[in-house]
């Protein structure tokens, strides 16, 4: 933990104020971690400017969206160009990457082999196609939503990037999810033809992105006193194990790669005297994170740091768990249970920040898939999890200090770890 640059409250807004611009580079979903993001800032007073990923036609062309759709959008959003990144779908001749995976058989997977010219054209028509809709989009912010002075916060949101083949859904939940007979060690997967494509995948969404939205924005520098950037990272989080915060992971996060290259970016910028930060955030459960099962054992622990941090006192989150329970004495059970899994998950034997990510194992996997059946079986819904007002608590919070670090930034890569997250819900929202 001492070489980790943890955060252990939000720290004081020094420059926003009303009237400045936060814009979002990527879309706004609901419960994601930006929102927490936008909720402070709009506390502030800041003017909030999103933009959209678009969506995919029947013949599977990128558009922006329709007006429908764009209706339901609650925050203003700048329909000018589609900012969906990656290349999967794009034919650098007569195939994209998807195209050579049609009518793979699923025993087939790991003898697959990819034309890597033509995926290699097709990588450059994406990054093209791609840094054209980004340029226009910021454009369009620059010329006719910004005002010369105004402090400018640019929040990255975009991530993941599993080419969209039909055969890769099934393989990832093997991987991600599978035991006994299913099991798909990541390793294997990783180390295929199709897991390579889905590492430089990963790295064009997850990591390049951030670079062309900090390469792009220079003449928003030029004009302006205080221009900042974060974008979100994962690399492990620090829950509380007995009395002290650890530094703790799962497995197989794929992804992982990806997330160390945006971490990467965001150096490499800052090394140049720009204000460029990424933030790693500990889990929650969103609609993309909900692939990987047993990812939200890890949350269910920020309850205790909550009531370690409140002097041993139940905190107003606590009984909205309860609430939520079976039986509401479950909680302790629940703690004693989530102790006892982060001290002999089989990840945390043989894992530590700097070797992260690492893969898959079946006991590993059968571990992690048991605990979560267990936690979620003490529910009275299986849909409506304790999990869900844990991950509010996260995105207020990491929100909140994401925006007041950037209005200083101290450092390029932060870890936000549920000592940050619990000390600031008690001294801002609770």
């Amino acid at each position: 933990m001492k070489d980790l640059h943890t955060m252990s409250l939000a720290p004081e807004n020094k420059v926003f104020k009303k009237g400045d611009l936060l814009v979002v580079y990527g879309e706004i979903f609901e419960k994601g971690y930006v929102n927490g993001l936008i909720e402070e800032a709009k506390k502030i007073g800041m003017t909030v400017i999103a933009g959209t990923v678009g969506r995919r036609d029947e013949n599977q062309n990128l558009r922006v969206l329709s007006e429908e759709e764009l209706s339901q959008k609650t925050e203003k959003t700048l329909n000018v160009a589609p900012l969906e990144a990656g290349f999967d779908l794009c034919k650098g001749d007569d195939k994209s990457p998807v195209d050579q995976l049609h009518g793979v058989k699923r025993d087939e997977w790991n003898t697959v082999k990819l034309d890597w010219d033509r995926i290699n054209r097709s990588l450059e028509k994406g990054q093209k196609d791609f840094e054209e809709r980004s340029l226009k989009f910021l454009n369009e912010v620059f010329e006719n939503h910004y005002t010369e002075g105004q402090n400018v916060h640019f929040a990255h949101t975009m991530a993941g990037g599993i080419p969209r083949a039909k055969i890769l859904m099934p393989m990832l939940n093997r991987v991600f999810k599978g035991t006994g007979k299913r099991f798909l060690s990541s390793k294997e997967f990783w180390d295929s033809e199709i897991g390579k494509l889905c590492s430089l995948s990963f790295n064009e969404v997850t990591a390049r992105t951030f670079d062309v939205l900090i390469n792009q924005t220079t003449k928003f520098r030029e004009k302006s006193s205080h221009i900042s950037y974060s974008a979100y990272g994962y690399h492990g989080c620090s829950p509380l194990l007995g009395d002290s915060y650890e530094w703790q992971s799962y497995a197989p996060y794929l992804q992982g790669w990806a997330k160390i290259e945006l971490e990467n970016v965001a150096k490499k910028h800052w090394d140049k005297g720009l204000k460029t930060q990424v933030f790693n955030s500990p889990e929650i459960l969103t609609n993309s994170s909900s692939v990987f099962m047993g990812v939200e054992v890890c949350l269910y622990p920020l309850l205790r740091s909550l009531k370690h941090e409140n002097k041993n006192k139940d905190t107003r989150i606590h009984k909205i768990c309860a609430d939520l329970l079976k039986n509401e004495d479950d909680l302790n059970k629940i703690d004693e249970f989530t102790q006892q899994y982060m001290n002999t998950n089989p990840d945390q034997q043989s894992m530590d920040w700097q070797n992260w990510p690492t893969h898959n194992s079946t006991e590993q996997m059968s571990k992690t898939q048991e605990a979560s059946k267990f936690l979620i079986d003490l529910h009275k819904e299986k849909n409506n999890l304790m999990t869900f007002p844990l991950s509010e608590v996260v995105f207020k919070t990491t929100g909140k200090a994401i925006l007041c670090e950037a209005s200083n930034p101290k450092k390029p890569v932060w870890w936000l770890g549920h000592e940050l997250v619990s000390k600031t819900h008690l001294a801002y929202f609770e």
